[in-house]
């Protein structure tokens, strides 16, 4: 078993005190690790992050995955509505502190998410199947359950600390200020941040979400019907459910549990307003993409079964029906190249960051597709955009330096090539970079 998958199994287990203990020795887990008091009921619970840390993290990963989900949907309504919602509910949650943010994602998958420090995401496959804003809230409520209860910095915690037994080092460190977080998303990224809850973790968020939602005003009957949605999504359609309550078949548990506290504990609730009408009116447009959101789930589904020829007639479907969505065009520029369709792919590729320059994940595949057509110059404008937007990335350097090599420029690709290497050594990339270094005698 590799470091990775090793680190991985690690991470999906609750580890106890003694397992830590054994890992690392008491005084490397005073190190990184401490108690501190849940914000929800006020129990001792073992945390890897301080409040700070916890946004310092929101503000290191968050970007790189809502960018991984296409950014923000451009429609500034939709977002400042999904905002109004979220703010309605963390002014009633345990911790109306922290910087909570919302955005409606471009991503057709089934998902909603939050970072530990309130960064909260819902792709635009979830929002056009709700029917009421009492359902968005539910949605909502559960993100921001798993924030207070600190679910989040919680099992970060426990993904440092098994870091710190793969690597020998704690990143946890003493930088000033946030702890030695600032290379967090090089080292453990979105996808420990984002990895499967526990089934308690998800029960609390579920009620926490509920009992916020009645807080704000709404019906607590909306939990039910979010809960009801997601189990008629996993019957019908299990490909497009992927983080947001999948990873554990208990949906059905949890939509019955959602229904008896509806009907005891927050049965004067449930003549409230679902708020359907405000609903209605405030996602109109993006509801008005629906056929083009469904045609991208299938070809996103086709795609991942490798049957390319099927998922490029879906997103043909998409683009037809929205011409200049960006999320369809950057997907089949995605299925095109998988297909060696270079040429067609960068044409789509170019349409999608012509739509959304600001989003940065089509200006790297525009430079990705003109440096395989021998486009060096293309390639380096596109991906230099991309840097400025997602910096850091050691693979965008890479690429840089091999456009800058195409070019001509040969001492700005060696300067790029050994910033690269400083980041990473192994690898077809290192090797490269590498004996391109020795061969112009800036390496021996």
């Amino acid at each position: 078993m590799d470091h990775q998958a090793f680190a991985s199994n690690l991470l999906h287990q609750r580890l106890s005190r003694r397992q830590v203990l054994w890992l690392l020795g008491a005084g490397a887990v005073s190190a990184a690790a401490g108690c501190a008091t849940s914000p929800v009921g006020g129990s001792p619970i073992l945390v890897g992050m301080s409040e700070d840390e916890e946004k310092a993290v929101d503000q290191k990963v968050a970007p790189q995955q809502f960018s991984q989900d296409l950014g923000a949907v451009q429609d500034e309504r939709i977002n400042q509505y999904l905002s109004e919602v979220g703010r309605r509910l963390d002014a009633k949650s345990h911790r109306p502190q922290m910087p909570y943010s919302y955005r409606v994602l471009n991503a057709n998958y089934v998902n909603a998410y939050t970072f530990p420090g309130g960064a909260v995401g819902v792709t635009r496959g979830i929002l056009v199947d709700l029917d009421n804003e009492a359902e968005l809230a539910a949605l909502l409520g559960h993100e921001l359950g798993h924030v207070n209860a600190r679910h989040a910095a919680r099992r970060q915690g426990q993904a440092m600390v098994t870091q710190v037994a793969m690597t020998g080092v704690n990143i946890i460190g003493s930088v000033a200020g946030v702890g030695g977080l600032t290379d967090i998303g090089t080292q453990l990224g979105a996808s420990v941040l984002l990895s499967s809850y526990s089934r308690d973790n998800e029960r609390e968020a579920d009620a926490l979400g509920q009992e916020y939602m009645v807080r704000a005003g709404y019906p607590a009957s909306g939990m039910v019907g979010l809960q009801q949605l997601l189990v008629d999504q996993e019957k019908e359609s299990p490909g497009m459910l992927k983080t947001m309550f999948a990873t554990h078949p208990m949906s059905s548990e949890r939509r019955d549990t959602a229904r008896q506290m509806a009907e005891s504990k927050y049965t004067a609730s449930n003549g409230r307003d679902k708020g359907r009408e405000r609903f209605m009116d405030s996602t109109t447009s993006l509801r008005k993409l629906k056929p083009t959101i469904e045609a991208c789930q299938k070809g996103e589904v086709a795609m991942a079964r490798k049957d390319y020829a099927k998922a490029e007639d879906s997103f043909r479907a998409a683009v037809k029906a929205t011409p200049r969505d960006y999320a369809a065009n950057l997907l089949l520029a995605k299925c095109l190249s998988a297909q060696d369709k270079d040429a067609a792919a960068l044409d789509y590729a170019r349409t999608a960051a012509g739509i959304y320059p600001q989003e940065a994940q089509a200006q790297k595949m525009v430079g990705v597709l003109a440096l395989a057509r021998k486009e060096p110059a293309t390639a380096y404008e596109h991906l230099e955009r991309y840097d400025r937007l997602m910096p850091g990335e050691a693979g965008v350097t890479f690429l840089k330096g091999v456009s800058l090599e195409g070019m001509g420029r040969q001492q700005e690709a060696a300067s790029h090539y050994a910033t690269y290497l400083k980041r990473t050594q192994k690898g077809q990339a290192a090797e490269y970079a590498y004996s391109r270094l020795q061969a112009w005698g800036y390496s021996k």
